[in-house]
């Protein structure tokens, strides 16, 4: 209700909390709610269901923040994740966890009992610190005791959420703070974003470019690594061109793929050391490293630590000051927005910087030949199972050239990581950060929201699979045909391996006798199990014209994947100092 305007005032209006909270969620064009109806939020429920902004209803709380870092890493826009009270909140957190660790944003919005009950509360039925438990898990979280205070808040939190390292925010707001009634000045509830907070940037300076410019033309043998700060900033054009200047070989971290094309002159795999002999060889051997958007997490580390070392001369841009200097050390640590710097550097370095080293580019992408070749000779059969590596490789051919391919499940990404192509970013997603399994499904639906008219897969273990594949529901209910290729080697298979190896024993990793096709049926999917590689492609076109999610059991065996050893380099940085007798 709109009330008459007294003399000299702006006009007002008549609005619960919730309405003004869509209204200021509808300023900074959040695409989707994602949650769990309940009657607490129920004034916020009404709220959504009278405006312009989807609410998809999921099986899983977690489910729901999973979907919407899926929104932020496939889009770069910011999502809505709902949670009702203490058992909504604790199952938020999960969910929480995969945006905050990979730096992704997202709002939280949690319900609490009314004022008169919570901070401290009394003791009711599902009471929960809401805003403690959270707390680790996001860059910055509150509670909301008055509506007014909404706007304030409200943009507070989008402005924590994409300054600097961008990451999940949190609001709880109790109960009655949604349902309660105030008058509002109309024109407060209408500011746009670039006012309240900064939308470009930062830039490097002048000077700081041109030092790094001038490290760049000295460069012999320069590397460039390139993380999700560089999807972020729309930057993969920039890093592209700086290759090409530099003849340089290109790195992009699991929240890169497709910076560089998988079959670019350029590329010699991505992931870290996970992608095989090149890219160990090319940071051992590199003078200059060239970091976009990275934080150097364990990914690309080995048993001595971060693979840049303290004898590289590197560079390092990146929005996010912490991460310049920690774990590798620069020369050059530029605070910047990726593109913004790219941009700069490339106006004023050399068209042919001369001094970089013949076949240095070459000799690398002859060593990555070598290690296609090895892989593409593992695809015998394992008994009556499939070989992991033949049902990648049928993947990769037999999906569209436009897909959209989440990789979920530990040993199952390896192999996906090698045999499907990638060409372009925000088409394949890896969940390095937190890594955590089930997170698949989820994402494959918020990005099928995103793109309705391509084809989206979920390429995911059987032990994965297991924790979400409830919002098989959630895909049929929504009209989401995503299709579900399952690895399945009915065992948590790399745990067993590990078992086996370390200590002679098996225990828990056995999961033989599910029959994922049928339980995709029961949801009123499609579902088919698949057992040849051959079988892969005819299996995949039936799904696709079904119009339904699907689930394709393709039954392989577990063969350890070349990079085992790499990846276990990796975890033991620091352990034998920390174990060894005194």
């Amino acid at each position: 209700m709109t009330h008459d305007q007294a003399p000299g005032r702006p006009p007002t209006t008549s609005l619960t909390g919730a309405q003004v909270l869509v209204r200021l969620l509808q300023a900074e064009g959040v695409p989707y709610v994602f949650g769990i109806v309940g009657g607490k939020l129920a004034p916020l429920l009404h709220a959504l269901s009278r405006s312009s902004i989807p609410f998809v209803g999921v099986r899983h709380e977690a489910a729901g923040a999973m979907m919407a870092a899926a929104v932020r890493a496939g889009s770069g826009r910011v999502a809505v994740a709902l949670g009702e009270m203490g058992p909504g909140g604790l199952n938020l957190a999960s969910g929480a966890g995969v945006a905050f660790n990979n730096n992704l944003a997202a709002l939280l919005i949690t319900t609490n009992q009314h004022r008169a009950a919570a901070y401290p509360h009394h003791g009711m039925f599902m009471d929960m610190d809401t805003r403690a438990v959270l707390a680790p898990l996001t860059k910055w979280n509150a509670v909301v005791h008055d509506a007014r205070r909404l706007p304030e808040l409200v943009r507070r939190a989008f402005r924590e959420a994409l300054g600097g390292r961008p990451g999940p925010v949190h609001l709880d707001i109790p109960q009655d703070v949604l349902a309660s009634t105030h008058d509002w000045p109309l024109d407060a509830l209408a500011i746009a974003p670039s006012r309240y907070r900064g939308v470009a940037g930062p830039r490097p300076p002048a000077a700081q470019v041109r030092e790094a410019a001038s490290l760049l033309a000295q460069a012999r043998r320069p590397l460039i690594v390139a993380g999700g700060g560089v999807v972020q900033a729309g930057a993969a054009g920039g890093v592209r061109t700086l290759a090409q200047r530099l003849r340089a070989p290109v790195v992009p971290t699991q929240m890169a793929l497709g910076v560089i094309s998988s079959d670019s002159q350029h590329f010699i795999g991505h992931g870290g050391l996970i992608a095989g002999a090149a890219v160990a060889r090319a940071f051992d051997q590199a003078d200059v490293v060239v970091s976009l958007g990275c934080r150097h997490s364990s990914w690309m580390w080995d048993e001595r630590g971060p693979l840049v070392r303290s004898r590289h001369r590197v560079l390092n841009v990146n929005i996010d000051p912490s991460a310049l200097g920690a774990p590798a050390l620069h020369e050059i640590g530029m605070h910047s927005d990726v593109r913004e710097a790219l941009d700069d550097l490339l106006a004023c370095l050399p068209q042919e910087p001369a001094a970089v080293e013949d076949g240095w580019l070459a000799g690398l992408r002859a060593v990555r030949a070598r290690y296609e070749q090895a892989l593409a000779a593992m695809d015998a059969p394992v008994g009556q199972s499939m070989h992991p590596a033949a049902l990648a490789r049928a993947i990769g051919q037999a999906i569209p050239d436009d897909a959209v391919v989440v990789f979920d499940g530990g040993h199952t990404s390896f192999w996906s990581n090698d045999l499907t192509p990638v060409r372009e970013v925000r088409s394949r997603f890896h969940e390095p950060g937190m890594s955590h399994l089930g997170f698949g499904l989820p994402y494959a639906l918020a990005l099928k929201l995103l793109h309705p008219g391509r084809a989206v897969f979920n390429v995911t273990g059987d032990g994965s699979f297991g924790f979400t594949l409830q919002e098989l529901d959630t895909a049929r209910r929504h009209g989401l045909p995503v299709v579900n290729i399952i690895h399945n080697n009915e065992a948590w298979g790399i745990i067993r391996a590990g078992q086996r190896a370390q200590a002679d024993f098996e225990l828990g990793t056995g999961l033989e006798g599910t029959d994922y096709a049928a339980i995709a049926r029961g949801f009123g999917c499609h579902g088919e199990t698949v057992a040849q590689p051959g079988d892969l492609a005819p299996a995949l076109e039936r799904a696709l014209a079904s119009g339904l999610p699907a689930v394709l059991d393709c039954r392989t065996a577990f063969v350890p994947h070349p990079a085992m050893a790499a990846f276990g380099s990796m975890n033991r940085y620091g352990f034998e100092a920390l174990t060894r007798p005194a």
